[in-house]
């Protein structure tokens, strides 16, 4: 099991800041979460627990899970991830174009997609207008989006994006998700920055 793969998706998390996973080969021992204390611990938990699940195949016992919540004004933003700013749609009769802005070290990054405007296509669109936003970033890789979607995992929604890329490694497939709580869109969004993660390094790395 790749812990630091774990730790990059279950940090990606509404409200966590940061993760630790302890443990061995054969099973993990610790989970140590940072969370912002907009939710409830018990829920930041149940939200750990579910994206493990869902991403990972893996069952974490709840007893494992310690969560530590701190003000965001005690953490300092180190910006080694985008920051969604914004997902906004612009109707246009039959169509739709919607425009995903993510701030990443003091820039701005924009991308959109336009397509048919209809509740089925908007999901993909999400996520294609994410993938333009991502690839400003990634400027030497050439990024494709080759599937999305919201399946069900127990009670909860999990967005899933598989993305493609072609670059100095060659071709690379490569799954993000992120668990929905209510908008879609930006987990969307987090579902395609999580996918392209490992690709986002430091100006100057």
């Amino acid at each position: 099991m790749d812990y630091r793969e774990l730790e990059e998706t279950l940090a990606r998390l509404p409200t966590v800041n940061a993760v630790r996973v302890s443990g061995d080969r054969s099973r993990i021992r610790e989970v140590h979460v940072l969370a912002a204390p907009e939710k409830a611990a018990k829920q930041v938990v149940r939200d750990v627990q579910t994206l493990a699940l869902a991403r990972f195949g893996i069952d974490l016992d709840r007893r494992i899970i310690s969560v530590v919540q701190i003000g965001p004004d005690l953490i300092r933003a180190e910006e080694d991830r985008p920051v969604i700013i914004g997902v906004h749609e612009i109707p246009e009769g039959t169509r739709t174009t919607v425009a995903v802005t993510l701030r990443w070290h003091n820039d701005e990054y924009v991308g959109t997609a336009t397509g048919p405007a209809a509740p089925s296509a908007r999901l993909r669109l999400v996520g294609e207008a994410a993938l333009r936003a991502t690839e400003a970033i990634v400027a030497d890789d050439a990024l494709a989006l080759d599937a999305i979607g919201a399946p069900g995992i127990g009670m909860r929604t999990v967005i899933l994006a598989i993305v493609v890329s072609t670059g100095a490694r060659g071709e690379e497939v490569c799954v993000g998700s992120a668990l929905s709580t209510g908008d879609d869109s930006e987990a969307a969004v987090r579902a395609v920055l999580d996918a392209v993660n490992r690709r986002i390094h430091r100006p100057g790395s």
